[in-house]
């Protein structure tokens, strides 16, 4: 088998770079709403919901030692404006300035740009998450020419994995997916050597998409690529048990907005679970409930497919429900699979505040059509989304 192309290599570099800005600025964002930074803004007697005051956050960046100078915060923000993670309310201004304007997460006003690149990088977290939580995983440490690697996995596994678990039609679609999430730098082949095979050949997550990022490392992309490259970085192909003391970086458990799997609200998978306390009374982890816990009785009266929800003059009508979410979550359950459904619904919750109710099915999440996809792809979807979630769903005629 031939080796790599050096274009392959150079585009897997260039994808692992965008996904850097894209993660950094994912945590970044997580970080300004927990701590208050982001809030509904008046100005001008208008209200700007989900904002930030571009002064008080070069403030934020010097205090939190994110960046050494407001120079340097300057250039980090700028950098994610590049990047199309941040803009200004109004796109009055292309850059970004040290000054008492409003600026916004795309994430969190829906206009994060949802393209081919990034669905493939979305895909590929959902995955990562999915991966190391569940028991039994296809990742392991695994051994090749007397080397150690963490989290690593055969091809073949991988294909038969993404076939079984619904995420890929065919064995063949699954190696189409391994071959993208490669060429797209999420994956690679340990020695970097072939692309993505059904084969026993070892490969690894190049990309550790739970390691808090330091914004610094944006600001270089030559220097961002050397430092993913070095052996003692966990971002990269990381050799079991490096030499203590190399890395400078910190390996972190997902922030708390993002670490249930299979409910969008804590009390509301708590209380479906038969647990008398409507919330949590240890930290929520990435590891799946047992099924007895995790798929309470469907709601649904009787089975409904996608052919039944989409011919013409089906008794169902079509709405669209914006939901802000609060400090636990959106307050729902998804359930089923292809159509999912709305399994729970909080009564004191934002989804019910937009108008969500029981038995609707999901058609789209913020511009992705997904009745083709099951309850946990959905529910990871929404919780590495926007905090302010965009949601079609389909509801019978009464």
């Amino acid at each position: 088998m031939e080796p790599l192309s050096g274009a392959l290599k150079k585009r897997a570099t260039e994808q692992h770079y965008r996904a850097e800005v894209m993660i950094a600025g994912e945590q970044l964002r997580l970080r300004l709403h927990d701590g208050k930074l982001i809030k509904d803004r008046r100005y001008h007697l208008r209200t700007y919901p989900n904002c930030f005051v571009a002064k008080e956050l070069t403030d934020w960046l010097i205090d939190h030692k994110e960046a050494p100078d407001r120079e340097t915060g300057i250039r980090l923000m700028q950098k994610l404006m590049d990047h199309y993670i941040i803009h200004h309310v109004c796109d009055e201004h292309s850059d970004y300035k040290d000054a008492k304007l409003l600026y916004r997460f795309r994430k969190d006003d829906g206009t994060f740009p949802l393209s081919k690149d990034v669905k493939v990088f979305l895909r590929g977290q959902s995955l990562y998450e999915k991966l190391v939580s569940v028991e039994g995983s296809i990742l392991k440490v695994r051994e090749e020419n007397s080397v150690k690697y963490q989290r690593a996995f055969l091809g073949c596994e991988m294909v038969e994995w993404l076939v079984q678990e619904g995420e890929a039609e065919s064995r063949r679609e699954a190696v189409e997916l391994g071959q993208a999430l490669l060429e797209h730098g999420i994956i690679q082949h340990v020695s970097n050597r072939h692309h993505f095979l059904d084969m026993d050949i070892l490969y690894q997550f190049w990309i550790n998409f739970r390691r808090r990022r330091r914004l610094t490392e944006l600001l270089s992309e030559n220097s961002s690529r050397a430092l993913s490259e070095s052996p003692d970085s966990p971002f990269c192909l990381r050799k079991l048990n490096p030499e203590p003391g190399n890395t400078s970086f910190l390996s972190v458990q997902p922030n708390k907005e993002i670490k249930v799997v299979s409910a969008v609200r804590r009390s509301s998978i708590t209380s479906l679970a038969g647990n008398s306390n409507p919330y949590f009374g240890i930290t929520p982890t990435l590891v799946f409930p047992p099924v007895a816990e995790c798929n309470p009785k469907s709601v649904l009266k009787r089975p409904v497919t996608n052919e039944e929800l989409l011919s013409p003059g089906a008794p169902y009508v079509k709405k669209t429900l914006t939901i802000v979410g609060d400090a636990v979550g959106w307050g729902f359950v998804v359930r089923g699979g292809r159509p999912c459904h709305i399994q729970a619904v909080d009564p004191g919750g934002p989804a019910a505040a937009a108008g969500m109710k029981v038995c609707q099915f999901v058609f789209s999440v913020n511009g992705m059509y997904v009745l083709h996809l099951d309850y946990q792809t959905i529910s990871s979807l929404i919780m590495t989304g926007p905090r302010t979630l965009i949601m079609e769903v389909m509801e019978a005629i009464e």
